[in-house]
Formats: structure tokens, sequence, C-alpha cells
């Protein structure tokens, strides 16, 4: 199985001539406000008929080239569900520290019903519009368009104006609902050199062409002049998008929700140099660390020399002082929950407050590091609900961490969360690549997946009496992310609340004597989970015979995978072993009458497999199972495979263990 390929560049080339249709706002039908059910998609509570979207940019004396970014939607209401669609909201961003804020403006809106047989047009007006600050970032505008029903189609338009030319917004193709058609216009100076990336896998015809192009603007005296230049104007156009719908084991649904994006390459002006952006790796490694919130902040390392000699004064090797200074941070630091490889109020600070975002701190584990004469360097990182970066990027990265070396060993660290250890990070870092990158401009990629297979091992020991009752000890034992996860889920639970929640899971057992161990400490240690049970509902008693599952309240009785079809690829965050192991003492005058096979199942390439062995010898029946997952995503192509085998899988844990009356 492979992995499945997210995004692929699009080649500026004419792919298909394309003329232009008419698609305009305005234009509402009565055989549209009468369609009842999506011809295409008769569960979809909406449609967007059409999205139109047009990138140019404008130039003036003072602040140079600016973008503009228009959008045209008009969305027809088939069902209550799709009334959520009357209100729309776009964030916009204003947190820049040399460039003005960014613009947004709402216009157009309307909303068209049809009564007695007559469209009838409501206008938006000024109640329906709101404005509101997310943080010091980022702004918000809304609308609540007026008079939506079951049947209304909607229309609105806004416009982004931004002076911000290095990272343009994406233009969205799939949404929770179908797109019968888009088309999408720019129109970018040959000075700005960007990379277009499809991310997703619906044909898009475009066209693109190089034209002459020209803009007034008024001098510093007031005098009319004529900025004359090339420009690279590109159409690209789609119809009949279907919906993307949520499936289950998918770590972020944006990495597959169709869309183009455009990456900075170059900026290159007549009579300068030229800049590089993200053409090479090398290129983004450079430019990152000349930023003094990046580069500047990994010098500061004076200021911690004194506590770095107290810490590894008896340390005896490079993995203690590694270790010991790793502790140290994470136990001192306290994350702000926010996000990013850029400093924000800088180590020093962050370090005397012993609170900073997640590059403050792990630049302080950085700089730490190598203070005590370990090889450390920094590596980006796009958490998973920020999308997978396939090409050499800046913006694609929202996450640092840090990559030791010892013994030419790497060892990757992240000191903000607090249940981590080396090579074990947060879970929604592990988003298949990170980048490395050194002050000297070179780079290298990182895989972020997890190369040990985290395990889970759980021993029953069980009796089962004449009325089918089960009573019994259990030992469950999770090693690496298993163990992290469990962690992160439950070290701030009660024991009660614990329990109530684990007792049901398992088929409402009654759980005592529970102990854990290394729940919150010991972290680089397994977690052990220890009890004792009761239940009374885990067998089935017919015609004077015992029917049991061999793996009891452990057995699954559903497939996760039961659509026909799958967009997405399938993710399981890591690799993983699960085994039980069970000894069943059956109960006095029973004898076994029959057991299920042994069963033995994989997929082609041993990504995944399954074994179940049952043995039966006196009073006891012995079972081990064992459930290996070697991969942490596949491709969408691979779906009907595990689907067929987790079905297997399921099949066998149902076939009943039968006990019989001597």
């Amino acid at each position: 199985m492979k992995f499945v390929k997210l995004a692929i560049v699009f080649l500026l080339c004419c792919l298909s001539k394309i003329n232009a249709q008419n698609y305009e706002l305005g234009k509402v039908t009565i055989d549209e406000l009468k369609e009842r059910i999506h011809p295409k998609d008769t569960a979809a509570p909406a449609a967007i008929l059409f999205k139109k979207a047009k990138t140019f940019f404008t130039y003036d004396r003072k602040n140079g080239f600016s973008a503009n970014h228009v959008y045209e939607f008009k969305i027809k209401i088939y069902k209550k569900e799709g009334l959520e669609w009357a209100n729309q909201k776009v964030h916009y961003y204003i947190g820049y520290e040399n460039l003005n804020e960014d613009r947004l403006e709402f216009s157009n809106g309307v909303t068209y019903n049809l009564e007695n047989g007559a469209i009838v047009k409501t206008n938006l007006d000024n109640q329906g519009a709101f404005k509101k600050k997310v943080n010091k970032y980022w702004n918000e505008k809304m609308i609540t368009l007026p008079n939506v029903k079951v049947g209304s189609i909607i229309e609105y338009k806004y416009t982004l104006k931004s002076e911000n030319i290095t990272e343009l917004p994406d233009f969205q193709i799939q949404y929770d609902i179908p797109v019968n058609y888009f088309e999408y216009k720019t129109e970018i100076p040959e000075f700005y050199i960007y990379k277009p990336i499809l991310i997703g896998t619906m044909p898009i015809e475009t066209d693109a062409k190089l034209v002459n192009k020209s803009q007034s603007f008024d001098d510093e005296y007031q005098h009319t002049n004529t900025l004359s230049y090339r420009q690279i104007s590109t159409f690209y156009k789609g119809k009949d998008v279907a919906a993307l719908t949520n499936e289950p084991y998918v770590n972020n649904v944006d990495n597959y929700r169709g869309c183009i994006h455009h990456e900075i390459e170059q900026i290159r002006y007549p009579d300068q140099p030229v800049k590089d952006y993200s053409i090479t790796w090398e290129g983004v490694a450079s430019t990152i660390f000349k930023e003094k919130n990046f580069g500047k902040e990994l010098e500061e390392k004076n200021f911690l020399l004194e506590d770095v000699r107290k810490l590894v004064t008896d340390a005896q090797s490079l993995d203690e002082r590694l270790n010991i200074i790793f502790k140290y941070v994470q136990g001192r630091m306290n994350w702000n929950e926010k996000n990013d490889y850029y400093t924000d109020k800088g180590v020093i600070k962050a370090y005397t407050d012993q609170t900073g975002n997640v590059a403050e701190i792990n630049f302080i584990l950085i700089n730490m590091l190598k203070l005590a004469g370990i090889e450390t360097n920094p590596v980006l990182v796009s958490t998973v609900e920020n999308g997978v970066p396939v090409y050499p990027t800046r913006t694609g990265f929202n996450y640092v961490i840090a990559a030791a070396r010892i013994d030419d060993k790497p060892i990757l660290l992240d000191a903000s969360h607090k249940f981590t250890s080396p090579n074990i990070l947060p879970l929604n870092v592990l988003n298949w690549k990170g980048r490395l990158i050194k002050s000297d401009g070179t780079s290298q990629e990182i895989d972020l997946n997890p190369s040990v297979v985290s395990k889970e091992f759980s021993n029953v020991m069980v009796k089962i009496d004449d009325s089918g009752k089960l009573e019994g000890k259990v030992r469950i034992q999770k090693t690496d992310y298993d163990a992290y996860s469990f962690r992160i889920h439950n070290a701030s639970k009660s024991k009660e609340s614990y329990l109530e929640k684990f007792e049901e899971k398992l088929g409402d057992l009654k759980i005592s004597d529970y102990t854990v161990e290394n729940k919150a400490t010991n972290l680089t240690e397994p977690v052990i989970e220890t009890f004792g049970f009761v239940s009374d509902n885990q067998s089935e008693i017919i015609g004077g015979k015992i029917f049991v599952n061999p793996l009891l309240f452990f057995t699954r009785s559903k497939n996760p995978f039961n659509q026909e079809k799958r967009q997405m690829g399938v993710y399981f965050g890591y690799p993983t072993l699960e085994k039980f192991s069970l000894n069943i003492e059956i109960p006095a005058g029973y004898v076994v009458e029959s057991i299920p096979k042994p069963i033995r199942i994989s997929s082609e390439n041993k990504e995944v497999s399954f074994t179940l062995n049952i043995s039966n010898q006196e009073n006891k029946i012995q079972i081990i199972s064992l459930k290996e997952i070697n991969s942490s995503i596949f491709a969408a192509e691979d779906y009907n495979g595990l689907k067929e085998l987790f079905q297997k899988m399921i099949a066998s844990q149902n076939e009943k263990i039968v006990l019989k009356k001597i």
C-alpha cells in the first residue's frame, strides 16, 4: 500500500481552450427556485450553484503592488439543515508589522424566494453584517442573509484587499455540499513568481497566457505616470464537484479538500537582485533564519548558561544530559496554546515568565542542549490540522520541534507538551514530513512517522461458572504512543470518572481493585493497568449450552469501514501491535463442544495482519490474538482491501466458543 499524494503541481500550460460562460449574480430563474433536490446528490442540504473569484494586482507609489481578491457565490438551499449557509463569515489578517491591515467588505447580499409564482428579492441590510476581533492577528466579518428558507437561493460577494503579496488566499473548490460550477481568474504581474498547487483529485481545466498590462498612478508631485509590465493571466474552471463527506480514520479532512494554492517562489523587480522565497528548500531555510523572531532567538544562549551548568554537572553521558535538560524545560515551561515557528515575546522573556508559545519553549530547549554539547537543530512542522507541505514552502509550516543527534542517531523532541518524551511527539505533529533547517541555509527532510511500533498487550485470566458468569483479572500494558494517548486523555481524570467510562466501554463490567502505574510520571515507561472484574452479560445460555466470544469484552462487532466508496486516505496515526492473551477456565461439568478455527489474514504487503489462535486442553482454553498495523496512512485506493480484511477479522472474533454439559 502506498501513501496517498495530496497535491500535484499545476503547470501553467493550456490544457484546453475555455470559453467563459455566463454565471452572473442576479440571474435567478423560477426553475432554479422550484428545484427541490440536487440532481446529482439527493442527500445534499444545499449546493453552491456557482463560485467565481478573481485575483488581480493594483499599484500605487506609496505601497507598491497590492493584491485584490473578489469572490461571488450563488447557493441553493434544499433542506432545513442547509439553512446554516445563510450565515457567512470570513477571517482576514490584521497582525502585520510593516504592512497595513487587510480590508474586507461584503456586498450584493440577496435572498431570492418563490412566492405565488413570482420571484421575491430581499436585500441584505446593515443589520445583517457584523465584525469582531478574533485575536491580535485576525478579524472576522460575518453576514446573515435575510428571509432564508428551504427553497431559497442566496447570493453574496466579498472583496479582500491586502498588501501581502507573498501569500495569496487559497481558492477553495470543495465544500461539505456539492459545487455545480466554479471559476477562478488570476492576473499576476511578471515580477511575482508563484507556484500553483492543486490539492484534491477533481479535474480542472486551465488556460494561461502572457499579456501586456499597464496601470496609471500618481507620483510624488501628483502627476499621472504609467507603469507598464507583462502579466500572467490564468483561468481555471471546473464543474460537478462532489461534497466532501466525513469518513472514519481521517487525520485532517482539509488535506483532501479541493483547492488551488499559490506559493510564492520568487520576487524579481527590474534592476534588483532576485528574492528567493521558496523555490528551493535552501531558499526556505535561509529566508526563515534571517527573520529576527527565528534565527536571532536561536543565538540567545548566554542567559541559560548558569542553569545548564547546574543541571549537567553530574551527568555522565550525552544521553543523560539530554534527558535531564528535556525534563527540566518540560517541567519549567508552560505552553500558552499558541503554535508557531516564530517567537512572540522572545526566549528570554518566555524563560522568565515560564510561559511561551511552541517556538519559544522549543528554542529554549535547543539552546540549552547546544550549551550542553549536543548537536541540535530546529525542525519545521505542519500539524495535522494545518495540512501537508508537499513542496518547498515557508507558509505551509505552523510549528517547530527540536532534533538532537547523539551517536549519529536523531532524537525528536517537543518540550511544549507535558506528556511527551524523547521521540514521542504530540499526536498532531505526526504529519508525514518535517524539515530540519540550519543557519547555513542547508536543510533535510525528517520523517515524523514513528518507526517504533506502539504496543498494547492485554492478559486476561478468567473463570466461567455454570450460570455463564465471568470472573477474573486483567493486566493491560501500553507502550510509546499508546501510552502517550492514554496519558493525554486520562491523566487529569479522576479514578471514578475514568472507571465509569471504562466499564461502559467493556460492556458494563464491574471492575474492582483497579490500579494504574506510570499514568503521569515515568513517561518513558509503559502504562500498566490491573484490575479484577465480574460480568454476567458476556455469555449466552441456549439449550443448556454456553456460548461465549473468544475475546470476551474486547470483541469488536462493527466494521469501522462501511462505506461503499472512499474519498480520503485512511489514517491510523502510528504503527500499532495489539495483542490479547486469554486463559479461560470452563465450569465443572462442562466440556468444549467447538471452538473457532485458527485464522491468519494479512494485506498484500503485510502492512495489516490479524491472527487468532485458540487451543483447548482439559478445562482450559487458551486464546492469542494479534493485530498489526505497520503503516500510519493508506491510500484511498487501498480502502476496499482494508474493509474486507477488517470484516474478516471481526467475523472471526464473533465466532462462538460453545461449551456443553457432560
